[in-house]
């Protein structure tokens, strides 16, 4: 025991020291298209003073917010108003210092207000005799509604805005990315919007004026660890500098280019911050920038999506988390499989347990495990995978090992040959199909629950898949999802070939044990 302990105090010491050691700083961002590219924004301005990563698409604000209480990330884009009224649980908006006060007292802080804000709103198409103002909509019962899954759960949002007009609608929820499609055809009448949104003067949309005031503004600043500005000086100085640079127009513009012409996030960061550049440098020298060509605004083609420079990156990622993941509940879930084939009053109880764990939902579960763990990635992701592959091997574990016949064992049992002996040189041989297949169906369900990994930073093939809904890309999630289900066949292939070769020798090999 005292070794034991040992061993884990010096991991433990290991890992706090690995902890400190890391001078990596994290910037993080929500799943959708404005926080994507100001995340790249970040990214690129701190790069040059600091080794910089970016956790792109990690979800909600409750997830982001974990992530950065946990020192997953050290500093995310957040809104003054989101602060104020979601995190803060404040009834009326707050002043930047108010709310740095009350961030103190939980390591983090609010600075740097970006210059644009970016408020809530409702729009509807733009039909002659449509409602104009939100004091409408109570009179207009036929309406549906399509919001947002965040926008119906916020404080600040459909609850309050719902109670100071009189609605009584309830909405539909829908992902930010397709609300705009389903509202030009026609499926919902009135969805919530960003009001730097591109897709607005797109679609044709009426944003609806909030006659009664119920929004706050939403001012872009930075939401940060107390301990990254001391950390990461020179970064921090160089993200300060961003205060106040970024006008409504441009962010509308920036999401035009991802949202309306496919550009990557990337590279819009990286043109803005050049043309900030440029601006400041002598008229020669614009002059001479001005002649370089213009990056192509032709969306990219499904081939080229395909093999993008992440291609490779993504595949390791998803081989890994699934190899690990089933690796894993196979090494928990053959033996309790055994145990329940040897133990029948405990074999209702494990499958009942492992039933229930499977059908909680993916997302709710990576909500529960990134508190727990305290911290996003790749170990919340592959606890969920674990968790979801454990059914499938119990289960076929628990019948193969049942189904070998009881002439066999009875001949084992007259040879003299031990329980574990028996199971060793008989049972595992002859169930080894079985249990193979179990092993082959939690797999290929990992290859597609292991895209639920993006939503909280772990990688994989879901992240083109998540950045596709972000920006209604459907070239983009075709690019992530046709890989992974390449993926799966190619995984039920090499199982299947492995079962072909168990059957093979486990036919002869039972029989041959017992006559020798």
């Amino acid at each position: 025991m005292r070794r034991a302990a040992t061993v884990l105090l010096a991991l433990a010491a290991a890992a706090v020291s690995t902890a400190n050691a890391d001078n990596t700083l994290r910037i993080g961002s929500k799943r959708f298209t404005e926080s994507y590219i100001l995340g790249e924004l970040l990214a690129q301005t701190a790069a040059p003073h600091a080794k910089v990563e970016h956790k792109q698409g990690l979800g909600n604000t409750a997830i982001v917010l974990a992530a950065l209480k946990s020192g997953s990330i050290d500093v995310y884009p957040e809104y003054a108003g989101t602060i104020s009224q979601e995190i803060l649980k404040r009834t009326q908006p707050a002043t930047l210092e108010e709310m740095q006060r009350e961030l103190a007292a939980q390591g983090l802080g609010a600075a740097v207000p970006l210059g644009f804000n970016n408020t809530y709103a409702l729009a509807v198409r733009g039909d002659a005799g449509g409602p104009r103002k939100l004091s409408e909509l109570a009179a207009r019962r036929e309406l549906h509604y399509g919001l947002s899954h965040e926008f119906i759960g916020r404080a600040d949002g459909w609850p309050g805005l719902a109670k100071r007009y009189g609605i009584s609608a309830t909405p539909r929820g829908l992902d930010h990315g397709i609300a705009y499609e389903a509202l030009a055809q026609k499926q919902v009448d009135v969805i919530d919007i960003y009001s730097t949104d591109a897709k607005i003067s797109q679609y044709g949309l009426r944003v609806l004026d909030d006659d009664r005031a119920y929004f706050p503004r939403y001012d872009a600043v930075l939401l940060y660890r107390l301990d990254a500005a001391q950390r990461f000086p020179a970064a921090w100085q160089a993200l300060r500098a961003l205060e106040g640079r970024i006008s409504v127009a441009d962010m509308i513009a920036m999401n035009a280019a991802a949202e309306l012409r496919g550009q990557p996030f990337a590279g819009i960061a990286r043109d803005w911050l050049a043309h900030q550049e440029a601006s400041a440098t002598p008229a020669a020298s614009r002059s001479a920038a001005s002649r370089e060509a213009p990056a192509s605004s032709r969306a990219p083609t499904l081939w080229q999506r395909l093999f993008a420079d992440d291609f490779w990156p993504l595949t390791r990622q998803h081989i890994l988390l699934v190899a690990l993941s089933v690796a894993m509940a196979s090494a928990i879930g053959i033996p309790l499989g055994i145990l329940a084939a040897y133990r029948p009053k405990l074999r209702e109880p494990v499958m009942a347990a492992a039933g229930i764990l499977q059908t909680i939902p993916s997302l709710a579960l990576l909500a529960i495990l990134i508190p727990l763990l305290g911290t996003i990635g790749t170990v919340p992701a592959l606890c969920a995978l674990f968790v979801y592959a454990l059914l499938p091997i119990i289960r076929n574990t628990c019948t193969g090992i049942s189904g070998v016949p009881q002439g066999l064992k009875q001949a084992a049992e007259a040879l003299g040959l031990r329980t574990m002996q028996r199971l060793k040189e008989i049972e595992l041989p002859l169930a080894a199909p079985v249990i193979l297949a179990g092993v082959k169906t939690a797999a290929v369900m990992s290859v597609g629950t292991a895209t639920i990994a993006a939503f909280i930073g772990a990688g994989g093939y879901g992240e083109r898949i998540t950045t596709g809904l972000a920006l209604n890309d459907n070239t983009l999630m075709l690019a992530g999802a046709l890989p992974a289900a390449v993926l799966a066949l190619l995984t039920q292939g090499l199982f299947e070939w492995m079962e072909r070769g168990f059957k093979a020798s486990a036919a002869a090999r039972a029989p041959a044990r017992l006559r020798a």
